[in-house]
């Protein structure tokens, strides 16, 4: 479908016919992946064509690449992924725009998320699927901020809840969902408890938390104190074991994602889900949905300065298989960033 170019300061930049692209052509280990040149993508009528200036990579775009737990390749691709390129996150400057978008202008530095694949140069993206990246933020900040971000202000705000003045227990506080969760809870007024190791107390320290736990020396499970809200990111203790420190009508948020290799975490949630059935506390497993919504909210919060994301490693692009090994470790402290 052709696309427009609308007038604009930074138009006047030509546009390649091709571009170097991370290829994915069957599941596996990071050593799947391949850089390649590949046909610019074109923009739909309401998609906008973006040079990537960064784009960040999370633990789902991980199981995408190995294909496990196989459940995702009903979504994925059964025998190969369908998607060519991996990749959600990223943030860079419109090139160019459908027939029928009318929210961004080529020029506009923007962030979001696609389905195109964001391990490339350029990437085609639905124009609801973006926001603009607020003055003075750097774009490989901003790349770090879709999914992750979205995660934690739905899993806080939507399925919590979150009152100011409530307790909340963060698990994996120095990871990429984590990090924000801190800072989304603290901007809508809790009081926060981070768990992370050792080396990250003092980073989930200046991230906001009241509280830092160090998993290492201490078992928050066999402590005293009981929290309204629960987000566990990491799921590394049993759930009757996290139900121990929640309060009789608290929320529990198992968000890890991790599981078996056929189900992946689905067993889990079936269980906390009939278990919830049975008891005052609430027991709520959920998906992020990607909403423009919740983005502007991410940017507003960007620009004000509640949230601050933390890029901790930064690859190039021929270097991308790497940065999907190290979200796969899940030992991650804030976001890896790829950048073309």
């Amino acid at each position: 479908m052709a696309t427009t170019a609308l007038p604009h300061a930074a138009a006047a930049t030509p546009t390649p016919q091709r571009m170097r692209a991370l290829v994915h052509e069957r599941y596996g280990l990071p050593d799947v992946l391949r850089l390649a040149t590949v046909a610019l993508p074109t923009a739909g009528r309401r998609e906008v064509l973006v040079e990537v200036g960064a784009a960040s990579v999370h633990p789902g775009d991980s199981f995408v690449m190995t294909g496990r737990p196989r459940l995702v390749r009903l979504a994925f691709g059964l025998r190969r992924p369908r998607r060519r390129t991996p990749g959600m996150d990223l943030a860079g400057v419109v090139r160019a725009v459908g027939a029928d978008v009318t929210s961004v202008r080529v020029g506009d530095r923007v962030f979001g998320w696609t389905t195109a694949g964001a391990l490339a140069e350029f990437a085609t993206v639905r124009d609801d699927h973006l926001a603009p990246i607020p003055a003075g933020v750097p774009v490989d900040v901003a790349a770090a901020v879709p999914t992750s971000g979205m995660t934690a202000l739905q899993a806080l705000r939507d399925v919590a809840q979150l009152q100011s003045g409530q307790t909340v227990l963060i698990t994996g506080a120095s990871g990429g969902v984590g990090s924000f969760a801190v800072q989304i809870a603290k901007a809508l007024g809790g009081e926060v408890a981070g768990v992370c190791s050792g080396r990250n107390v003092e980073f989930v320290r200046q991230l906001g938390a009241d509280h830092v736990i160090d998993y290492e020396t201490t078992n928050v499970t066999r402590g005293s104190t009981r929290f309204d809200v629960i987000l566990d990111s990491v799921e590394a203790q049993p759930l009757a074991a996290m139900r121990r420190i929640l309060t009789p009508r608290g929320t529990l948020i198992p968000n890890s994602g991790r599981g078996g290799a056929w189900i992946g975490p689905l067993g889990r949630i079936v269980r906390a889900r009939l278990l919830s059935a049975f008891t005052r506390q609430r027991l709520r497993p959920f998906t992020s949905l990607g909403r423009r919504g919740d983005l502007l909210v991410l940017a507003e919060m960007l620009a004000s300065g509640e949230i601050t994301p933390l890029v901790d490693r930064r690859y190039a692009l021929a270097d991308a298989a790497d940065a999907l090994r190290q979200v796969a470790t899940g030992h991650t402290r804030g976001k890896v960033v790829v950048t073309p």
